[in-house]
């Protein structure tokens, strides 16, 4: 039973991870495109604020690898649990930071449209969110690592 508990828990992560890294594309990409439509010159000054919620997606998954070298055929209930508790720091700061950082880079990719030069100050703002995500990343890692 322990075994399934945490193989659900590993797969919620991954999957909550990458929602919030598709939905925070979404938001980016069509910001992005809507800007690239009147000036395709500015490609390289938002294509890094474009990526930027695709890195919780990523952490997530490195959770999933990581936690699944932790499975052990037959683990106990408490264990299983254990796992869940573990990853749930990657999971849920992946999901909402991923959310939010998109509609703050799409946003900047706004901002750059109106003036290009804003580019390199306004990654901060979105970046600072990032920061969260690799918060729940460490703390995921050391849970893991931990049982």
């Amino acid at each position: 039973m322990g075994y399934s508990i945490a193989m659900i828990g590993i797969a919620a992560c991954v999957l909550l991870c990458g929602i919030g890294s598709c939905i925070g594309l979404y938001k980016t990409s069509t910001a992005a495109a809507g800007v690239l439509g009147e000036d395709p010159k500015k490609f390289g000054k938002v294509m890094v604020l474009v990526l930027l919620p695709a890195t919780q997606g990523i952490y997530g998954f490195i959770i999933g690898i990581i936690a699944s070298g932790s499975l052990v055929q037959g683990m106990s209930t408490e264990l299983g649990w254990a796992m869940v508790g573990a990853v749930l720091p990657m999971a849920l700061s992946g999901l909402f930071s991923a959310y939010f950082q998109g509609k703050s880079a799409a946003n900047c990719i706004y901002a750059v449209s109106k003036q290009e030069s804003l580019s390199g100050k306004l990654i901060v703002y979105p970046g600072m969110i990032e920061f969260y995500a690799i918060l729940g990343l460490i703390i995921s890692i050391m849970l893991v690592s931990a049982i």
